[in-house]
């Protein structure tokens, strides 16, 4: 467990705001030099506090239009094997999340589409024909926020 102070807290959310603002700007925005920030940047990955930097693509400007929250009960009857199911639905290209959760439903599924009746050929033809595949809800995304809320408050 690492201490994380006010400082680390701000480097923390600009960082998860936009993950490639170098050091130096980063430092700029803080009250810290740029050897400052990148020393913390470094600690802060070195106790894996930070995995990595990754791209965010804004699916809309890409011509996806929807996006769907899939909850997936595996059928009980077959007995598919976890693996099984989730190496066939990984390879659906409109996939783009696969959760194993606890709950109602086994796992949840983040699905993109280029509107409505996209995202039924998808259900329809990829997700229902999978292996082991119940009970399925759907929840249309209607806007998202991107906040770390109170963990680093």
């Amino acid at each position: 467990m690492i201490e994380l102070d006010a400082i680390d807290g701000q480097l923390l959310r600009a960082l998860t705001r936009d993950a490639g603002q170098s050091a130096g700007a980063l430092g700029r925005r803080l009250g810290l030099s740029q050897p400052a920030t990148w020393r913390r940047i470094k600690r802060l990955e070195e106790a894996g506090v930070i995995h990595g930097r990754q791209l965010r693509l804004d699916a809309e400007k890409l011509g996806f239009g929807v996006t769907v929250f899939l909850g997936v009960k595996l059928a009980l009857r077959g007995r598919v094997s976890l693996e099984d199911f989730e190496r066939a639905v990984s390879a659906i290209p409109e996939v783009q999340t696969v959760e194993h959760v606890l709950g109602l439903y086994d796992y949840r599924l983040r699905v993109v589409a280029r509107d409505v009746s996209d995202f039924e050929r998808v259900l329809r033809r990829r997700v229902m024909t999978l292996p082991g595949v119940g009970d399925v809800e759907a929840n249309v995304l209607l806007s998202e926020e991107n906040l770390l809320g109170p963990l680093l408050v």
